[in-house]
């Protein structure tokens, strides 16, 4: 009898212990690494990249990816150092992903990701400055079902004008090239099709990778359909200016990124007419898996009352105030400063150096009384710097992306670059908060303000010249009309002879008034007083001429 039982425990146990084995064997081991390169050293630096790894590394979280590995900013060793480690996690997985979002460029038909601290002086130097996408290929090589990469990197080359050529038929050409994958079941998806380029779009992130967060994810979905629809919506957004493009093959079976939830079991199918809990328990999981609104409105539309019900109302309401509550943040770090503090600024009485060397550029009060009201208002209207309208502009409420102080700080750079207004300017200085703009900030206010004194807490700046007008009075050239002067030595400057330098002054304060790249380059090349070299050079650099 005892002999029996132990024959019957030992059967159930061997049982117990396949189904284990099945379930174990069925379950996908799925592994993703993203890198977002923007804080180039040697380049233009660029502002979707790190929002678009960020808003991918949370994709790849919530689909319930096994390992997340995720990058910012990498110099060479660091990138060759992450891919390393990148191929000893996927060696037992069956699914991995690598996402780089940055600049990429073609050589000679080989494909180059470029790491933030590139240089590339010569095409020579891409083999050890830059990372091969054949180094990607190898890192994920051993993984058995899906090796994708996935490259928002499709951009202009930022050192095509400057690099040097080692040999006489090596092309450095603008985006990347075709590629054909040797190993089987390799995808490799471009965000713009071999030869051409892509664009950062006007949102937080790129048409590319927000039409990859919406399709890519989707549960069941198989991913050649997925990429798909990738294509079509970018070529709608970008007015076919954009073609993704994927290379590569795969087999004939489906292969999704997220799962399609699974059947239940015939004995808990159903129960009369309505799902039984298991079901509505399991839709719930995965609903709560994924995370976001379309999913929770996807299980109450399968699943209008009961327990899970409620809950599933209660998560949807929290999501949607949670975006609701973001939107005021984003539009407030968006914001100009106020006002009221820049005019407290600029009606600050000058220091007594800036009055003797800065002219006043302001109308007669005659002038100025005898302009009719309307007039005076839609001139200062003009006067006044605007935000631009891309700043009121605020990303989707569901993704809740977190605005980058560095991107703000740059548009804000960029817009002083092309209306410079010397208050702004040295504003921006003294609250610079993001580090590598730093520079370029300083060059610009030393191209247009020139040296500053010891800053103290109670020093106030001149009040800002107003730009337009300076502009309306000169042709479009910005070299050949004359402009006031500043008067040096208590006026007696006008009674001396102008030589080389005082014209090369005149030219470089018209310059600075109305900057332009050719009108500054050229003038460089034709500078003859040795002494305002150091000041032009800086105009030039803050313009971006190299």
């Amino acid at each position: 009898m005892r002999l029996r039982l132990f024959s019957i425990a030992a059967a159930l146990v061997g049982l117990v212990l396949v189904a284990v084995s099945a379930t174990a064997a069925m379950a996908e081991r799925r592994v993703a690494l993203v890198i977002g390169n923007a804080a180039y050293q040697n380049a233009s630096s660029l502002t979707n990249t790190v929002n678009d790894a960020a808003a991918m590394t949370r994709m790849f979280e919530k689909a319930g990816f096994d390992v997340v590995e995720s990058r910012t900013d990498l110099g060479v060793v660091e990138f060759k150092r992450a891919l390393r480690e990148f191929m000893f996690t996927a060696q037992d997985a069956d699914i991995a992903v690598v996402y780089f979002a940055g600049h990429g460029i073609e050589i000679r038909g080989s494909n180059y990701l470029i790491p933030v601290d590139a240089k590339l002086r010569s095409d020579y130097d891409a083999d050890d400055e830059a990372i091969s996408l054949e180094r990607l290929i190898l890192a994920v090589e051993p993984v058995k079902q899906l090796r994708l990469i996935i490259l928002d990197a499709c951009r202009d080359n930022p050192f095509l004008r400057r690099m040097q050529r080692a040999f006489a038929a090596r092309a450095v050409t603008g985006g990347l090239a075709t590629v054909e994958p040797s190993a089987g079941n390799t995808l490799i998806a471009y965000a713009a099709k071999a030869g051409s380029v892509s664009y950062d779009g006007a949102g937080p992130n790129s048409p590319f990778t927000t039409s990859l967060m919406k399709h890519l994810f989707e549960p069941g979905l198989d991913i050649r359909i997925a990429f798909g629809r990738v294509r079509d919506e970018v070529m709608k957004t970008t007015t076919n200016r954009q073609e993704p493009f994927v290379y590569g093959s795969l087999g004939g079976t489906t292969i999704a990124l997220v799962k399609a939830p699974d059947q239940p079991a015939p004995a808990l199918a159903r129960v009369g007419s309505g799902d039984s809990r298991y079901d509505i328990q399991r839709d719930y999981e995965f609903a709560e898996r994924i995370g976001t609104q379309q999913a929770w409105e996807s299980f109450l539309q399968a699943h209008s009352t009961g327990y899970y019900a409620g809950l599933a109302r209660a998560q949807l309401a929290k999501l949607k105030e949670t975006a609701e509550k973001a939107v005021p943040s984003v539009i407030a770090a968006r914001e100009p400063q106020n006002r009221d503090d820049s005019e407290s600024v600029s009606r600050a009485p000058p220091p007594k150096d800036q009055l003797k060397s800065e002219p006043k550029v302001q109308p007669p009060r005659d002038q100025a009384k005898s302009e009719p009201k309307p007039q005076r208002k839609d001139r200062q209207a003009r006067l006044e710097p605007k935000p631009e309208e891309d700043d009121l502009k605020v990303a989707p409420a569901a993704s809740a992306i977190a605005v980058d102080p560095c991107k703000q700080e740059e548009e804000k750079l960029a817009r002083l670059r092309a209306n410079p207004v010397r208050d702004e300017i040295i504003r921006l200085e003294r609250e610079l908060t993001c580090k590598r703009l730093k520079l370029q900030v300083v060059r610009l206010r030393e191209s247009v303000v020139g040296e500053l004194p010891a800053a103290t807490g109670a020093t106030a700046v001149a009040p800002a010249i107003p730009i337009e007008d300076t502009a309306n009075s000169l042709p479009q050239s910005g070299v050949s009309a004359a402009v006031p002067q500043p008067k040096q030595d208590g006026g007696n400057a006008a009674a001396r002879r102008p030589d080389d330098c005082q014209k090369d002054q005149e030219t470089l304060v018209r310059l600075r008034a109305v900057p332009t790249r050719a009108d500054v380059a050229r003038f460089e090349r034709e500078l003859s007083c040795e002494r305002l070299r150091p000041q032009v050079l800086r105009l030039r650099e803050s313009l971006g001429v190299d």
